[in-house]
């Protein structure tokens, strides 16, 4: 198991600590108020942990704590992984980033995008261009996600039991199957949609390489970075934090129907969305991030690969406020683009974000965030288990709670 533990006193490295102390004083009142269950935080600089606290509980009903080794479903937190995974092909040689997802995946051939009319009874025209690798990357292939409510094509998905999930006993390459006959919301490139697209990319991952996607990860990815609380389902009941959703009124509930599929061997590996993790494992990711690809003699990544990968990749630099469709009741996404699996600050006074331009990061479903300040050298990262991860503003308020310490 991966060992997490402050490393260096934060003056040491730039950070006021009685200011970062603020970061454990802001969320317990999360928890004093009934808004979480229990968290951890870690803070690290120029790749020493500064900073780690646990607050509350990891599962109330049995009064357990969150502690060093309490395992979090991350769920979206998996699609960096996934997208490196995806990188590390392209880097060999065995995909390009051009290449239409067809000539790996053949159901991806003569897609129809929606026009017009009811989820039931669809107007579509062909897609103008294949969907490429780099659409599934950006969130810009015209998939989408069956919990988005947002569209007839969402509405098409929960209709075929895609919404938090995949129907039971699903696996992965019969869902990629049946999303490629669905119609896109938009022609492929022309808008940025968040959707199950890495999903794909982890079949495609399966198909290039010869592995399931399990066993690739683990293998090529999770294995070098010595990530071993890091899998799909089967996690320990009794290190598995419990799942919550906030009741009407105030409190919380505990949500065991979605939550206790992490208990078990999945049919469906979601690259998506699938992974539990640790927080000593995942800041072992996050460090192999900020050194470039490479972490303890284990290279996954070109640092130039990595650069190139947490540039803004939207069209004409645009930013999600712009260019990607509002699903992000949570925080604003002026200033905000999206590279290879990331999202990107462009623009941090336009975000109103108290961070550096050229900031990385993803969160996940149940409140679980994490980010990459390359100018200041800084990792964070959040864990709880809270969903909606729209519920509270936690992404910002750790951003901002992390920088005010800095006076170095």
């Amino acid at each position: 198991m991966a060992e997490l533990k402050v490393e260096a006193e934060p003056s040491e490295v730039g950070f006021d600590p009685q200011r970062l102390s603020r970061i454990d004083e802001h969320f317990a009142r999360y928890v004093d108020h009934g808004r979480l269950a229990g968290w951890t935080v870690a803070v690290a600089r120029r790749d020493r942990v500064v900073h780690l606290s646990h607050h509350g509980l990891a599962d109330v009903e049995a009064g357990r704590p969150v502690g060093d080794d309490t395992l979090w479903r991350i769920y979206s937190m998996t699609k960096p992984i996934t997208s490196v995974a995806v990188l590390m092909l392209h880097e060999r040689g065995l995909l390009a980033l051009t290449d239409p997802v067809a000539q790996y995946l053949p159901a991806f051939a003569d897609l129809r995008v929606y026009r017009s009319g009811s989820a039931a009874d669809p107007g579509t025209v062909p897609a103008t261009e294949p969907m490429r690798v780099w659409h599934l990357l950006t969130h810009t292939a015209g998939l989408t996600y069956g919990f988005h409510h947002a569209h007839p094509v969402d509405e098409m998905y929960r209709s075929r039991g895609f919404e938090f999930g995949v129907p039971a006993g699903m696996d992965l390459a019969t869902a990629c199957d049946t999303w490629a006959r669905i119609p896109l919301v938009h022609q492929p490139g022309a808008e940025w949609n968040y959707s199950v697209a890495t999903d794909v990319l982890g079949r495609l991952v399966e198909v290039v390489s010869g592995k399931s996607l399990d066993a690739f990860l683990a293998e090529e990815v999770l294995g070098p970075l010595d990530m071993t609380d890091t899998g799909f389902g089967a996690a320990d009941p009794e290190r598995l934090a419990a799942l919550y959703v906030p009741k009407p009124g105030g409190g919380l509930h505990r949500n065991d129907r979605m939550g206790d599929a992490a208990l078990r061997e999945p049919a469906f590996l979601s690259g998506g969305g699938g992974l539990v993790s640790s927080a000593a494992d995942y800041h072992r990711f996050c460090r192999m991030l900020l050194r470039g690809g490479e972490l303890d003699g284990a290279r996954l990544l070109g640092p130039r690969t990595l650069a190139y990968a947490t540039r803004n990749h939207l069209p004409g630099d645009q930013d999600l406020a712009s260019f990607g469709r509002p699903i992000f009741a949570e925080s604003n996404v002026d200033g905000v683009g999206f590279g290879l699996g990331f999202s990107v600050v462009v623009d941090a006074v336009a975000g109103k974000a108290l961070t550096s331009d050229g900031e990385y990061a993803w969160g996940g479903l149940a409140s679980t965030a994490f980010y990459v300040d390359p100018v200041e050298e800084i990792t964070a990262m959040f864990f709880t288990q809270l969903m909606p991860s729209s519920t509270y503003p936690i992404r910002p308020q750790l951003r901002t709670l992390v920088t005010q310490a800095l006076v170095d």
